[in-house]
C-alpha cells in the first residue's frame, strides 16, 4: 500500500442534517469551524440542509422543505399541466 496518498485533514467528522437533527459520522477533509461532542468524543461540525435521513429519494416522501419555496412556485406555476387536469 502506498504512504502518504491520504490528505493531513482526514479525519472523522460529524455531520448533521439541520431539517431533522439527525447526526451521522464519518470519515473526511471537509473544513469545519464548530464542534460537536457525540458519546463522549468531540468531532469537528459540518451542518447539511439535506441528507439521506431527509431527502426524498431515500424517504419516500415527495414534499420537500424549501425554504426559498423555490418548489412550490414551480408546481403552482405548472399546475395546470398536471396529468390530473387533462383526465378530466
Amino acid at each position: 500500500m502506498r504512504k502518504d496518498i491520504h490528505p493531513s485533514n482526514y479525519r472523522l467528522v460529524a455531520f448533521k442534517d439541520m431539517s431533522n437533527e439527525d447526526v451521522f459520522i464519518t470519515k473526511s477533509t471537509a473544513e469545519a469551524k464548530e464542534t460537536i461532542t457525540v458519546d463522549g468524543v468531540e468531532y469537528p461540525l459540518v451542518k447539511l440542509e439535506i441528507s439521506r435521513t431527509s431527502h426524498p429519494y431515500y424517504t419516500g416522501k415527495t414534499k420537500l422543505v424549501d425554504t426559498a419555496g423555490r418548489i412550490d412556485k414551480f408546481k403552482n406555476k405548472y399546475k395546470k399541466f398536471s396529468k390530473e387536469e387533462k383526465e378530466d
